[in-house]
């Protein structure tokens, strides 16, 4: 069923857009039988979820942290994770450039803007992201990339008010593109991914479409 889901939402994805199955909660059966059918991308927004999987799976895998990063636990990813999607910070950043520096590599990330109307949602504003783009900080930082943005809509059935807030975020990524030669435009998960395909997004993060209901009882 994992196999003919993925194969599913894969036929509805050009080339160029990287499909992220986000395979929090789920066993590492259920991410084999993605993998084996060559499925490489999976998220994670626990880091001792992931680095339990990613020591237990194959190494090809690439790791994605889709979610909100405890700086005292950066340590544990630094020296495997592909890419981080959810960074709010400069002192987050200088965090992942030291422990990516102990590593001997550069750690690729999103910088997350805050484009839901709710209040649950991490996120930079428009300010404090261009403030962190512009810092001397971060051009100091050698071991951390900025490779786009990231940005999660309001979780609602007002499909007009997604369009707002991917608008939004697709329109900063477009104007920032170039400057900055961001690659990543991460928006869209499995309930407004269709949506977000609209406003250009390059990188989608499908959890329970590709692998079913989370089981959160013994998570």
């Amino acid at each position: 069923m994992i196999a003919e889901n993925l194969r599913k939402i894969k036929s509805k994805l050009k080339p160029e857009i990287t499909l992220v199955a986000v395979s929090k909660t789920k066993p590492n059966e259920d991410i084999l039988e993605a993998y084996n059918i060559g499925h490489r991308d999976f998220g994670e927004n626990k880091i001792q979820d992931m680095t339990d999987k990613y020591e237990a799976l194959p190494k090809d895998i690439r790791w994605h942290m889709i979610g909100h990063v405890q700086r005292n636990k950066v340590k544990y990813m630094a020296k495997y994770v592909h890419l981080i999607h959810a960074v709010d910070s400069l002192k987050l950043l200088k965090e992942i450039n030291k422990r990516a520096k102990n590593e001997d590599r550069q750690i690729q990330c999103l910088l997350q803007l805050k484009i839901a109307e709710e209040d649950s949602k991490f996120g930079l504003d428009k300010r404090d992201l261009l403030d962190i783009l512009k810092s001397d900080a971060l051009k100091s930082f050698e071991h951390v990339k900025i490779v786009g943005l990231m940005g999660m809509a309001t979780f609602t059935d007002d499909e007009q008010q997604i369009h707002r807030e991917f608008s939004q975020l697709e329109n900063l990524y477009f104007d920032l593109k170039d400057q900055y030669h961001f690659t990543t435009l991460s928006m869209g998960m499995s309930g407004d991914y269709e949506l977000a395909l609209e406003h250009r997004t390059n990188m989608v993060r499908i959890g329970s479409k590709i692998f079913g209901k989370r089981d959160y009882d013994n998570w």
